[in-house]
Order: structure tokens, then sequence, then C-alpha cells
């Protein structure tokens, strides 16, 4: 790691050495150093073996000598030297031996390579030969340092008469061994060689897979990014190729209800329970931008797109070596309750709209019956819309008395009424006060009939019916209309968020979002939904009449 000096700044800015080149010259150092003390080894224990070679060689060609019936003649007749010399030489240059020396029991040399050394000590140990034993030794002689074996001559009464000493000088032995010195450089060049390859493949692939950051970069980048990773506020999910979950943080933990993150193997998806539309973005590795999905209590935008490094991303390749996808989640659960409540009011708010319309209307006409002196027509047109909108809120005061509803179907009736369309509503039964949240009950309500009404006024009969049943601790809506009906291949796919039948563009708490709502409402009251098609649509929902916290609002505006 290297430090250069910035000019404009004078701040010293710290060289990140990539880790694959360190691994590789550190992979290359060690590699020399092994190959090299080999070497060395190797070259020192061929030298002893040439050694030990040469002392037994030597030893037995010295054995011989000292066995040989003529050898043991010639140290017996009257001028031995005359006799041995030129055999000795003949051994030397046969047995590929530095020297031959015979000598007499008190050292006296009758053989010398060199002939100027006969007659003179030899120089050596002879203690063990002396006593009818050979031996081997490292000796510095007349011809330098040489290893050499004495070997004693006997007489056929088993006196020592004389002895023979064989020997090959170390520099002769050097040289012989200097012979390989090649061949052990040449292999270990072959295995630095095939070890630096190896080193440098490897680095090429993790250089790859390490986007060329150092250790010291690595070290910082992962404490970044798992401190990015499990503080941010937005789920996140990294999910492989084999569809299997890597990694998520807490929130993404928290939102779908998946065990506390924790190093260690991927996680199949098939092994966590997950909602069916998330299971299958997840699976599929599709790019996804802001999908809206439900699970059994939130309500989450979620976005997904293949994981690529910042070099394919720099160059533009988003795609480019893809090893899985990254997910991003947010809780949305917050918003859409909002957006019900909206959608609840902006019901309610329609209804007053078209019962003041409608009341507008009929004051008008009661006005104008005045104003022509026709005193006991506007009186009888009067008693009979007061009569009729009376009927209607004794119905529900009378059955279900619950002042949400009864409001709602009044000012649907109004609206139906101005649409054109004929609106048949029936309440039977007693709704327990507080047993149901009012907001969710107009929000099932009021979107259903929305729907209603809309898929009605293309038919030709123009009619809907809205039916209320409270028995046996549950409430029964059903609203059916005339319209054409619902594929069932399509009832699951009318129920997502943002789905919708009709040409207007879809927009927050719209009619794109009214089934959805009325889905996840049903589900917060733990009610169940169904749908069929007989001629037209016909919505089922039953709700659970049991009391809880939820009814008080409900109960408190009445």
């Amino acid at each position: 790691m290297r430090t250069t000096t910035t000019p404009l700044t004078g701040r010293t800015r710290v060289r990140h050495v990539p880790l694959a080149r360190r691994l590789f010259l550190l992979q290359l150092v060690l590699i020399v150093a092994v190959c090299a003390v080999l070497s060395v080894t190797s070259y020192l224990s061929a030298r002893d073996s040439a050694r030990d070679a040469a002392a037994d060689r030597v030893l037995s060609i010295a054995e011989t000598l000292a066995h040989d019936p003529f050898v043991a003649e010639a140290v017996a007749g009257p001028d031995p030297s005359a006799a041995l010399q030129p055999f000795a030489q003949t051994v030397i240059d046969t047995a590929e031996v530095d020297f031959v020396t015979i000598m007499d029991s008190d050292r006296t040399r009758y053989t010398h390579p060199d002939p100027t050394e006969i007659g003179k000590p030899y120089i050596g140990s002879i203690g063990t030969a002396l006593t009818g034993q050979s031996e081997v030794e490292e000796y510095v002689g007349t011809l330098g340092p040489s290893v050499r074996a004495i070997a004693p001559i006997m007489d056929a009464s088993g006196e020592v008469t004389a002895m023979v000493a064989v020997g090959v000088t170390l520099e002769t032995i050097s040289l012989t061994h200097a012979a390989a010195l090649p061949q052990i450089l040449i292999v270990a060049a072959a295995a630095i060689a095939l070890g630096g390859l190896g080193a440098w493949i490897l680095s090429r692939y993790l250089k790859r897979v390490t986007l060329g950051y150092g250790p010291e970069q690595l070290k910082r980048l992962f404490a970044f990014y798992d401190s990015a990773l499990h503080s941010l506020r937005e789920g996140l999910i990294l999910v492989d190729d084999r569809a299997r979950l890597v990694l998520y943080n807490d929130e993404a933990a928290a939102l779908l209800d998946l065990p506390r993150p924790a190093d260690g193997e991927p996680v199949p998806l098939a092994e966590v329970a997950l909602p069916a539309s998330i299971r299958a973005l997840l699976e599929s590795g599709r790019v996804a931008v802001d999908e809206t999905h439900l699970t059994a209590d939130r309500v989450l935008v979620i976005s997904q797109k293949a994981a690529t490094g910042p070099e394919a991303r720099a160059a533009g390749q988003e795609g480019a070596e893809a090893s899985g996808t990254v997910v991003t989640l947010r809780d949305r659960t917050d918003f859409e309750e909002l957006t019900g409540e909206l959608e609840t009011m902006r019901t309610l708010s329609e209804a007053l709209r078209a019962q003041t319309h409608e009341h507008a209307n009929r004051l008008h006409t009661v006005s104008n019956l005045i104003e022509l002196g026709r005193l006991d027509d506007a009186l009888e047109f009067a008693v009979r819309d007061e009569q009729e909108s009376q009927r209607l809120t004794d119905t529900f005061v009378d059955s279900l008395d619950e002042p949400f509803i009864t409001a709602l179907m009044i000012g649907k009736a109004a609206q139906a009424h101005e649409r054109g369309i004929e609106l048949t509503v029936t309440a039977t039964g007693e709704l327990p006060a507080g047993s149901l949240d009012a907001r969710d009950l107009v929000t099932v309500a009021g979107n259903l009939l929305d729907n209603a009404l809309d898929a009605a006024a293309d038919s030709p009969e123009r009619h809907v019916w809205a039916d209320f049943v409270a028995a046996d601790g549950e409430l029964i809506i059903t609203i059916a209309d005339s319209g054409t009906g619902i594929d069932p291949a399509e009832i699951d796919t009318i129920f997502r968020l943002g789905t919708t039948e009709k040409s207007a563009p879809v927009a927050a708490g719209g009619r794109g979002f009214g089934l959805a709502l009325v889905r996840q409402a049903v589900a917060r009251l733990g009610g169940d939904l169904r749908i069929e098609s007989d001629g037209g649509a016909i919505f089922t929902v039953t709700l659970p009449l049991t009391p809880d916290t939820r009814g008080g609002e409900g109960t408190d505006d009445k």
C-alpha cells in the first residue's frame, strides 16, 4: 500500500494495492522460497549420497585388492614397488579412483599416483587396519581432501603384512555431483513457472470477484454496507440465481415475518413462508418497479432488479453477469389506511352530494308549485318524498341500526336515482353496537356499491340489489348488479391493487384500488369474501360480529 500527496490539497491519499495483486506477489515469493529450499536440500542430499556411494565403492575396491593373491605375493617380494606401481595405475584408470596406495605396515608407500611420493610414509589413519579391520574416512592427504578406505593385507597366519588405501578426492565427487545441478535447476525453474502461472490465474479470479479492491477497502466496505443494510428503513432482500434468500435486513424480516437475519447458508424460497404474489415475483427474477403487493396485514411496494457489479453499471451493462436480484420493499400500510379512510369519506361525500342534489331538485319543485298557487300538490309532493326517505331510514334503524350504513344507503339511493338506476335495499336482523369498525364497514359496502352502480349503468335493466342480514353472530352483505358479470378466471386478478376494468387511468385511492381495499378491510375484520356471476356480479361478504375495541369508534359516533 503506497501513499501519494495530492498537489492541490496537500493531503496524503492512500493508494490501495488490490487483494489479488498482494496474494499473487505473496504466493510467488512463497513458491520461489519453497523451490529454493527444496533445491538446496536436494543438492545437499545428493552430495551426501554421492559421498556415501564413493565411500562404498572405494571400500569395495580396497578390500578386493587386499584379498588379491597377486598383491599379497608382491608385498612379500624383494621389490614391491616395481611390481605394484603399474598394477595400481591400471586400477586407478579402470576403476575411476584418484589414488591406490599400497603400503607396508609401517606406512611406507609402495605405490602412489605421484611416483615421487613412493617410499614416503602414508598420511592417514591406519590403526583400525593394523587390527585386521577395514575403515573409511575423510582425510586431507597429498592430493587434498578425499574419501578413502584402508583395508589390511594379511598372510596365511593372519598377520597384517601390508595395507591398501583407495580414495577419491572431494573435488572429483563435487564435479560428478555438479553434473546433476542443471537438472535440479531446471526442475526448480519449472516448479516456479507452474506455481507462478497458477498464482496468476488465481489472482485474476480474485481480482474479478473482489472487483480489484484491497483488504482495507473490503473491510471498510463491509462495515459500511453491513451498517447501512441493518439501519435502512426500507426492506432489502438479495436473492441468488438459484431462487435462494442470500441476505435480508431487519426491516425486510419485519415486513414479511421472516426469522431474524443471520449469517449462514442461503435459504431456498420454497422453505420460507411468503405471500404467493411476492414468492412468484422473487422466483421469476423479472424487473419490477414499485409493484404493490398485499400481505395478511400490510401493503408493500416492491421493486426488483438484477444484481450487477459497479463496473457493469458504469459501462451501462445493467444485466451483465447478473448473479441474482436485489429487492427493495416499502411499507405503504399507513398510506393505504389513509387512502381507505379517504375512500370512505369520498363515498359518503358522493352519497351526500347526490342526496343534496336530489333534495335541491325536490325543493325547487315544491317552491315552483307554491309559486303557481298549487298548494295541495306541493304539500302532497313533499309528504310523499319525506315518506320515501323515512321508509329507507326506518329500514336500517329498525333492523341494523347502524348510522354509517344508514347514511350511506340513503346517499347511495339518491345517487342511484340521479343516475337512473334502481337500487333495492333490504336489511334484516340486529347489529350489536360496536361489533364492527364503522370505517371498514363503509369501505366494504361503499366500494362494492360503487362498482355495482358502474356495472349496472351500462346494462339494459339498470338495477342494483343490496342486502344486509345480521344473524347467528354474522353480518352477511350481498351486493348484486344487472351488469355483464365477471369471468371466473379474472376473479383473482381484479382483487389486485390497481386493477380496474374501467378505461380511466388508475390513481391512488381510485376505483382501481377499491376492490383491493375491500379485501383488505374484510381481512382486517376477520371475514370472508366470495364472488359469483349469475347474469351480473354477486359479491357476498360475511363478517363476524364479535365485539372488540375497533367497534368503539362506531359506537362513539352514534
